[in-house]
């Protein structure tokens, strides 16, 4: 067997087979070198004995198993390049690869550097149906990969199927998931950066990296959400390393909805509707740019597309930025930024208003209708700072006056507690019953214990056995004229009178609402003043317009606020009450 390595190498060889006469000539310049034409080559052994091609051939995935080099044309050339990429870092492919293209890169990598071809592998689990079948078009349960990329676009479809389960998983397919996607996340983050924009060009802001407020700097809030991003960047980084995608896609998918969205722009509104670009706005701007920009950066492994498009935008006139988000590197965590007491402490705003908001759903108090107080009875010292530190966040959030911290031991709230049966039987099986004894005998003292140490120790049968707070279900009894709510360690009670102060200021907010409406549905811009002219019969709506007139103005950029006159308006109807309402723009 003779083995040629070049074109040189072989027109060498056939020319001392037609010296020898087993050849009529040398190979022509046009010769095509594949089957059948290449059996038609006879070679001179060593020894002068005629050699022809041997028919039967190696493993066709050995042709596959040569691709690391075959790429770089190594060893010909480009040998730095070939050794500064091999061995690859992953790879990914089915599971039926294992055999052939797997093995043979692994096998010729041994042979020719005696090392592994990469250093990963992730082998992709299959795509079902809905219901977890297989895909087939006799069963009508096939998905036209085309018609949905053309209806949903490439990047929600890919972030659907990576967030919805670790690419070795089998996949259930469901196009509402995909158009879920398509509206929580792309639309939620799309529309995110249009209010960044809108306001950002009214203001003429633009991002200047070498004169940004310092973050140590910026107020409270602003520097949360640029611990958050820290936080962000840390575990999204960790879980790309770690070859996580999903992990990294629900990371990105919550920040962008549940903090910077829901939480960040919704709460810092009022700081871009200002009319002075002041510290404060401006702080705000630098804020939500760059969290806009890391999100772009750190989302566009998995939504090459969009991220472009979000990245484009954000640096558009903008000098020393690289000419493509993928052509960026990914932003590392700063430490110094991350601030985990303020995190903390927004994490309680977080959890205080979600419960307090199940509350005013469970009894319909909309959240435009303040209330008086809620009490939120406290365990540890470290707590009530972490939450005072936030309270008139909490206060704004949740439409309350007042918020009044007492002992857990106050006898204000009495609490019950029971066992979390599924959990504690799936781990403790035959012991359940006596452990369930137990949890029902216990105290206020031994609730307040495990309420505040997240631990309780029993001993069953002589094991000794520490519970969570997984393991138990605490809740509060309400008291006359408050609901109360529980969620792990936290509770609150909302005192749920309302004062006639209350439902008068609880009117404005309606009126202010309504306003606003009107406004949008006429195409009216952010900056348009307008005059508001109003008529009602009823004395408590007159009394809340009267009142909080000031208010009403701010809010709605109103210059005057009269009543009488509304002819032509239009007719609302305001928990019940009738107002006639007419807005007009004031040149």
């Amino acid at each position: 067997m003779k083995c040629i390595g070049s074109i040189e190498e072989l027109e060498k060889e056939v020319h001392k087979s037609a010296e020898a006469g087993f050849m009529d000539a040398d190979l022509p310049e046009d010769f095509d070198l594949h089957r059948p034409y290449v059996d038609d080559v006879v070679l001179v052994s060593d020894s002068g004995k005629k050699m022809m091609r041997e028919p039967d051939l190696i493993d066709v995935w050995f042709d596959s198993g040569a691709m690391p080099y075959a790429q770089w044309h190594y060893p010909f050339e480009n040998e730095e390049t070939y050794k500064a990429n091999y061995p690859a870092d992953f790879i990914a492919e089915g599971v039926d690869q294992t055999r052939g293209w797997f093995f043979t890169l692994h096998a010729i990598a041994v042979l020719l550097n005696d090392s592994v071809a990469y250093k990963n592998v992730i082998a992709n689990g299959l795509v079902l149906d809905k219901n977890g079948n297989k895909m087939s078009k006799r069963l009508g349960n096939a998905i036209n990969p085309f018609e949905t990329l053309e209806q949903y676009g490439a990047d929600p479809t890919r972030w659907y199927m990576i967030a919805n389960a670790n690419p070795w998983d089998n996949l259930k397919f469901d196009l509402d998931g995909v158009a879920e996607v398509q509206r929580k996340f792309f639309g939620t983050l799309t529309n995110t950066y249009s209010f960044f924009a809108l306001y950002a060009n009214l203001d003429g802001f633009q991002m200047e990296d070498d004169n940004t407020t310092p973050v140590a700097n910026r107020p409270r809030f602003d520097r949360w959400i640029m611990s958050e991003l820290q936080i962000l960047i840390k575990d999204v980084t960790s879980f790309y390393e770690d070859y996580e995608p999903t992990k990294a896609a629900r990371a990105i998918q919550d920040f962008v909805n549940d903090q910077l969205s829901n939480w960040y722009v919704r709460l810092s509104r009022k700081r871009f509707w200002r009319s002075e670009m002041n510290e404060d706005k401006k702080s705000a701007y630098e804020t939500l740019y760059e969290c806009l920009m890391v999100t772009a950066q750190l989302m566009s492994p998995i939504a090459p597309f969009y991220a472009e498009w979000l990245f484009k935008n954000l640096t558009e006139g903008k000098e020393g930025t690289p000419e493509s988000v993928h052509l960026s590197l990914l932003p590392k965590a700063d430490e110094n930024k991350i601030d985990m007491a303020l995190t903390d402490s927004m994490h309680y705003a977080q959890g205080i208003s979600s419960l307090i908001h199940s509350l005013r759903k469970k009894e319909k108090i909309k959240v435009r209708q303040p209330l008086q107080k809620v009490l939120i009875p406290i365990l540890k010292a470290d707590v009530k700072e972490r939450i005072e530190a936030v309270e008139e966040l909490i206060k704004t959030e949740i439409n309350v006056k007042e918020v009044e911290y007492v002992d857990d031991a106050s006898g204000i709230l009495v609490k019950n507690i029971k066992p979390n049966f599924r959990k504690l039987g799936q781990q403790y099986g035959p012991k359940m019953k006596a452990i369930t004894g137990i949890i029902n005998n216990f105290g206020k003292d031994e609730i307040a214990a495990i309420e505040r140490d997240g631990n309780f120790e029993i001993e069953v049968e002589g094991e000794k056995i520490n519970l969570t707070l997984e393991d138990v279900e605490i809740t509060s009894q309400d008291i006359p004229g408050w609901l109360v709510a529980s969620e792990g360690s936290l509770t609150v009670a909302l005192d749920i009178t309302i004062s006639e102060d209350l439902r008068k200021e609880g009117l404005s907010r309606d009126m202010v609402n309504r306003i606003q409406n009107l406004r949008k549905d006429q195409g009216l811009e952010v900056q348009d003043k307008i005059a508001i002219r109003y008529a009602t019969s009823d004395e408590m709506m007159s009394a809340a317009i009267s009142d909080f007139a000031d208010y009403i103005k701010s809010e709605t950029q109103a210059l005057t606020l009269e009543p009488n006159g509304a002819s032509g308006g239009e007719k609302l109807d305001i928990d019940g009450i009738e107002i006639d309402v007419k807005i007009e723009v004031v040149k």
